[in-house]
């Protein structure tokens, strides 16, 4: 996930981690429980999937910013699960 004005962090994979993915993904079909790791992260921590048709769209929809990344991988992980608490049905 790059954005020019806020590029997506090495080895962080939050987004990957915190938040819980209703969708099917390749190789996760009933989708993702919050805090655990998607299976199309890699060893590095980034998304196979990424710029690819199967990515679902609530991957593609995080963007890397300031207050979801925070100042390091700990404050990203710590924000988005606390998105996920507060969103929780």
């Amino acid at each position: 996930m790059e954005n020019s004005a806020f590029p997506c962090r090495s080895r962080c994979g939050a987004c990957c981690i915190a938040p819980s993915i209703t969708s099917p993904i390749p190789g996760m079909p009933q989708g993702k429980p919050a805090g655990v790791p998607c299976v199309q992260l890699d060893a590095d921590l980034r998304c196979r999937l990424f710029g690819k048709p199967e990515r679902p769209a609530f991957c593609a929809s995080l963007r890397p910013s300031m207050e979801m990344c925070g100042n390091d991988r700990a404050q990203a992980l710590a924000f988005l699960g606390h998105l996920e608490t507060a969103t929780a049905p």
